[in-house]
């Protein structure tokens, strides 16, 4: 079938266009956030298609998959066909909910003619669907494979935009775990970092090091040569970096907030709410590289378990088929 989406999550598109069909992918002349294209920097197989947006009107689609809540206008506007009157479409939900969490609502809430995915469990348990379907499709990962070298005595953290997502990535916490062990922080808008933290302003560059926006490639080759990897999040549904951290083979020390402590089994790493108690694992996973190979090793076959693409594909190729049937 032939399914329109917009690029909006890279590492969740790249295993979702993996399936069996052929992926529609909104093209604007600037590559904006509603016409990114392809992926430039994950490696998608060619059934994924560019199509500009005002050619949309003329391509013949099967179903939409939507992810923001503004897509719902805009695909109508762009392809002339209402989601889930026209042609059928189904929401997927990445994102914790924000504001009075408890009682949040989610913009779906009262429509029953769009299915509601949730990408975690954690999601579906904190957003409120209202008489929406929902279900819950966990992710799967395209396997980066076991990588993994730890050669070098430093924390891997991947985060895009630390400096506006400050809180919520946890990006206030990074000086004082780079008081403990070295960082090196991959991302988008990751440059300017250190002007942002003001406690390692003056600290030797040694202390805290940045990457900015590697290819996917090129970022798993780095960090498969730090010894373990730091996943400080307060509030995300699910870093997909946790995942592919650990395929790539490294331990986690992660905080346990949100879905983490569903994806990080004791065997893989360890997850705290007590920072200092995520400074310690660092040290311990540092000062002992055979235990930090083990424990990634562990990771490694949990995520494989967990998180593999025939599981999550299988899982979308049923809900497309009944959606189409």
């Amino acid at each position: 079938m032939r399914v329109l989406l917009w690029h909006v999550h890279g590492s969740w598109a790249t295993a979702f266009v993996q399936g069996p069909h052929e992926y529609v992918v909104p093209l604007t002349p600037d590559r904006g956030p509603d016409g990114r294209g392809r992926a430039r920097t994950y490696p998608w197989p060619a059934s994924a298609r560019e199509v500009p947006w005002d050619r949309l009107a003329g391509e013949h689609i099967d179903v939409i998959v939507l992810q923001r809540p503004h897509e719902i206008e805009l695909a109508h506007r762009w392809t002339g066909r209402r989601p889930g009157l026209d042609v059928p479409a189904v929401y997927v939900e990445h994102n914790t909910p924000v504001g009075d969490v408890p009682h949040t609502r989610h913009p779906l809430a009262d429509r029953d003619d769009i299915p509601l995915v949730h990408v975690t469990h954690f999601n579906a348990l904190f957003w409120d669907a209202g008489r929406a379907p929902t279900r819950v499709i966990e992710h799967g990962i395209v396997d980066p494979g076991h990588r993994y070298t730890g050669e070098l005595p430093r924390a891997g953290v991947v985060v895009n935009e630390p400096i506006r997502r400050r809180r919520v990535a946890g990006t206030d916490l990074l000086p004082a775990f780079a008081a403990t062990v070295p960082l090196d922080v991959f991302g988008m808008k990751v440059t300017d970092l250190l002007a942002h933290l003001p406690d390692l302003a003056t600290a030797p560059a040694s202390r805290l090091a940045v990457f900015e926006d590697l290819p996917q490639a090129a970022m798993h080759a780095e960090l498969a040569r730090r010894r373990v990897y730091l996943h400080p999040y307060r509030w995300t549904s699910l870093g997909l970096s946790l995942i592919e951290a650990m395929l790539l083979g490294l331990p986690v020390v992660a905080l346990a907030t949100t879905e983490a402590v569903e994806a990080v089994p004791p065997d893989a790493g360890v997850i705290s709410t007590n920072p200092a108690t995520l400074a310690t694992a660092l040290e311990h996973f540092i000062a002992d590289p055979a235990h930090a190979r083990r424990t990634g090793e562990a990771a490694r076959t949990a995520a494989l378990t967990r998180y593999a693409l025939k599981r999550f594909l299988t899982a979308w190729d049923d809900l497309l088929a009944d959606m189409t049937s």
